[in-house]
């Protein structure tokens, strides 16, 4: 197992990952959604300002191996009192099957319990089967299929996947 660490995003990290997020997405959505929307999707979440103006709303893990970012991770409440959105969670393929995403995952489930949250929830794309088969192995169930519009004629064609974290 590699050794990483994983902790609260910092302000002067933020280009880091927005440029890790575009490695990634790059690598991994081109056999899900077209390149268009790909790049209109960066520029709508992963662009730096926008990673910056949610610091304070949300919970930013990233996942280090060394001076390298490996991972990183978004949630926040939902509108449900009771139930945590994890937005994002992703690590590079160079570090994957490591540890770093359920590391991951396991800081944010803890997040959550500590606000009072016993629900965490998500959305993945109903053809990234690489992501829908992690999600179940960390014990995720689908509960409900949602097609969103996002801009620009692109939707977002997803299951909704949720885990309980009791205290």
């Amino acid at each position: 197992m590699t050794e990483f660490n994983v902790r609260p995003l910092k302000l002067d990290e933020v280009e880091t990952l927005s440029g890790l997020a575009h490695e990634i997405w790059h690598a991994h959505y081109p056999a899900i959604i077209s390149q268009a929307q790909i790049d209109y999707m960066l520029a709508q979440r992963y662009s730096p300002s926008r990673i910056r103006a949610s610091l304070n709303s949300s919970c930013w893990l990233a996942a280090w191996h060394g001076q390298v970012m490996a991972g990183f991770a978004q949630a926040f409440a939902d509108d449900a009192p009771s139930t945590w959105k994890l937005d994002k969670l992703y690590v590079h393929p160079d570090h994957q099957r490591k540890g770093v995403g359920q590391t991951l995952l396991d800081r944010v489930k803890q997040q959550a319990r500590d606000v009072g949250a016993t629900r965490l929830i998500l959305r993945v794309n109903r053809h990234n089967k690489i992501a829908l088969a992690a999600y179940a192995k960390y014990g995720f169930s689908i509960y409900g299929e949602n097609m969103l519009e996002i801009g620009n004629g692109f939707v977002m064609d997803d299951y909704l996947l949720e885990m309980k974290v009791c205290s």
